[in-house]
């Protein structure tokens, strides 16, 4: 039976002998937690690992797009969009939006992500002419006035083709590339990044009763097998990020069982994206069901994420987890 190896997560600059760098960054880890399907987990030291995985878990990540993938990076959400969830209407316009790009850079963020389709729970299909009409203009905007790589939030292959003829440096589909069978041909042809999601079902219906065998490692079977097929198109492993896609099908204990679990996916070998900002779930376990106010939950839950080593954090409040990101860094 196969094994799944969770790294169990430490920091400080006194390390023992035994230590394994984790991705390449300052944490590390001397034992993992081994995961089989239908049987008790147990802990293991890192040297018991197989070599193959225990390489995935340990080796330095390569830059993505020019970003150094060693340092935490902020991803700020920008949704062209009138229905998001959180922001609906908000960056409509190009001023709107290239004031918010430029705010954005000016408190951290070094990626910007261009979204013309609400994901929110429910949302309806966006035909992609309208798609392309709601995001190359902003992405032209954006693009001419600040250094950040833009990344397309999209599930559709031409949206991804007029938004990289504008500009955009990444592909983030939150369908995992499952949608449009034409996305992923087009982002190895182009050696463009991307960002893998996991999602069941579709925006107007995954939130209704999803179910898996085992959330944490359904989640990353299906990653593991996308990130194949990308690499069967003739796209580098070093060129794809993945993103478990917390709320995107999921009930709140999925949410937290993923949470909980981050570090299992170092062993994908290609970098994490956390997205979690402003969710519903942390709206009903922190009591506060305004959506613009779930800052401070959102950070906790981000910062959670950098301890399990996650290198990339998609937020709509950049000022404030910049802010908690340094004292955070500066603490530990």
């Amino acid at each position: 039976m196969s094994a799944y190896f969770r790294p169990l997560v430490q920091h400080g600059a006194t390390r023992p002998t035994d230590a394994v760098p984790l991705a390449g960054q300052p944490l590390w880890f001397t034992h993992v937690e081994a995961l089989r399907r239908g049987s008790e987990p147990e802990i293991v030291a890192a040297s018991d690992v197989p070599s193959d995985h225990l390489c995935r878990l340990s080796r330095p990540r390569a830059d993505v797009a020019g970003l150094d993938m060693h340092v935490p990076h902020i991803m700020g959400i920008l949704n062209a969009t009138p229905d998001s969830f959180s922001d609906g209407g908000v960056h409509s316009s190009a001023n709107a939006a290239r004031a918010a790009a430029g705010e954005m850079v000016a408190h951290g963020a070094t990626i910007l992500d261009i979204g013309g389709e609400s994901t929110r729970p429910g949302a309806d299909f966006v035909p992609v002419e309208e798609e392309i009409a709601r995001t190359r203009p902003l992405i032209e905007a954006i693009r001419s006035e600040t250094g950040a790589l833009i990344s397309i939030d999209t599930r559709k292959a031409d949206v991804a083709k007029a938004a990289c003829d504008a500009g955009a440096g990444l592909v983030n589909d939150v369908s995992g590339f499952t949608f449009d069978p034409e996305l992923a041909p087009f982002c190895a042809t182009q050696g463009a990044p991307v960002c893998v999601m996991h999602m069941q079902g579709d925006p107007a219906t995954m939130q209704y009763d999803p179910q898996y065998d085992n959330v944490l490692l359904d989640v990353y079977d299906f990653l593991e097998s996308q990130i194949a097929m990308l690499e069967g198109l003739g796209l580098s492993r070093d060129l794809i990020v993945v993103d478990p896609g917390i709320g995107f099908g999921k009930t709140e204990d999925h949410n937290l069982t993923l949470l909980r679990n981050l570090s299992l996916f170092h062993g994908l070998g290609c970098p994490i994206l956390l997205g979690v900002s402003r969710k519903g779930f942390i709206g009903s376990i922190g009591n506060e069901p305004r959506k613009t106010a779930r800052a401070p939950g959102s950070i906790a839950v981000a910062l959670a994420g950098l301890s399990q080593g996650v290198q990339i954090i998609r937020v709509h409040d950049v000022a404030e987890t910049s802010q908690a990101l340094r004292l955070w860094a500066a603490v530990r």
